[in-house]
């Protein structure tokens, strides 16, 4: 026989570590099944943004930048960290210019994903990027690097089935843009 599941209450929250781009916590949480008490280690962020941003001749604007969790070279999309304050919109098109040197002209959501609910409690904002155009040199910070590699829409779906494009959540954008590019 099945339980029903609950929601755990928090006990406490201390935070641990900052490690700059995240927290580390630690969270006393209560079952609601018996009471009990149980530590659980969250890792805090803030929210973050993909964007699938598109050439007028309907190319993806992609980034490939050496990940030093797998320690190797990625190829992704422009994405990064929602600033305190900012709209997760701007954001969008903020880290595509920051990391490609392509402006857009507008921005359309894709829906928000939970990067791992076992472990995150933040959000990432998924968008879709029309009208982009060079405009600026690539703005890298002296921790990233990218080289800009446009993708022909047509060549997306095998880049995800064979695994050139594995990063977990850029997958999860490029398959949920598929899915609104192929309804229009």
């Amino acid at each position: 026989m099945s339980q029903e599941v609950g929601t755990w209450s928090v006990v406490r929250d201390e935070q641990l570590q900052d490690c700059r781009v995240f927290t580390v916590h630690k969270s006393v949480r209560r079952s609601p099944v018996d009471q009990s008490e149980h530590d659980f280690f969250l890792i805090g962020s803030a929210s973050w943004v993909n964007v699938v941003p598109l050439t007028s001749d309907q190319q993806i604007i992609c980034v490939r930048q050496f990940r030093h969790g797998s320690n190797s070279i990625s190829l992704e999309i422009p994405g990064g960290l929602v600033d305190p304050g900012e709209d997760p919109a701007t954001a969008a098109a903020r880290e595509c210019l920051e990391e490609t040197g392509y402006q857009v002209d507008a921005v359309q959501s894709l829906g928000t994903l939970n990067p791992n609910p076992a472990l995150f409690p933040n959000t990432l904002h998924t968008y879709m990027a029309t009208g982009a155009v060079p405009s600026a040199p690539i703005a890298n910070t002296d921790r990233e690097h990218t080289e800009v590699e446009l993708v022909p829409i047509d060549r997306l779906e095998e880049l995800l089935t064979s695994g050139e494009i594995d990063h977990a959540l850029v997958v999860a954008t490029l398959w949920r843009f598929l899915h609104v590019f192929r309804q229009q």
